[in-house]
């Protein structure tokens, strides 16, 4: 009887467990990418630091980026695409709520020949600088500023 009881103990326990497994992704918030924050900026968005004039860079959907320091890669921040959300903002409601887009890095938000250069961004020194599409696509467009989640695709 002694026997039975234990086994039936750990076959609950057992099932516990598979339990917390499967659900735990659902009960813990798992960070899924990098927080950083974001601008924005207006046309014109040409020259560019990684196409120049080219204007096949952009997609057709506008939603793209320059890329801060944190994410520039010497350059190699070219053509990468990320899934970007805005997570908070210094004034509440400017998150458009579960909104997340994919972006394209077009430019250095820091080089004085490309059109981003920080005279033309909203706020310096943030870690994306987004066209004026993809930061209304995810946030009220007069906040200057965001924080952002953002994740390599």
């Amino acid at each position: 009887m002694f026997i039975k009881r234990s086994l039936d103990a750990q076959l609950h326990l057992c099932l516990l467990l598979l339990l917390l497994i499967f659900a735990l992704p659902d009960i813990v918030s798992v960070a899924r990418g990098d927080v950083g924050t974001a601008s924005h900026y207006s046309p014109p968005y040409q020259p560019t630091e990684c196409y120049g004039g080219d204007p096949s860079q952009f997609p057709s959907s506008n939603l793209f980026a320059a890329a801060g320091d944190g994410v520039w890669d010497n350059g190699a921040a070219c053509g990468r695409q990320y899934l970007v959300r805005c997570i908070s903002a210094s004034q509440s409601g400017t998150c458009i709520p579960e909104r997340t887009i994919q972006i394209k890095i077009v430019d250095y938000a820091l080089s004085s020949s490309s059109a981003a250069a920080a005279s033309k961004q909203s706020v310096t020194g943030a870690t994306l600088v987004l066209s004026q599409t993809a930061f209304g696509a995810i946030a009220n467009s007069s906040m200057a500023s965001i924080n952002i989640e953002f994740q390599q695709v």
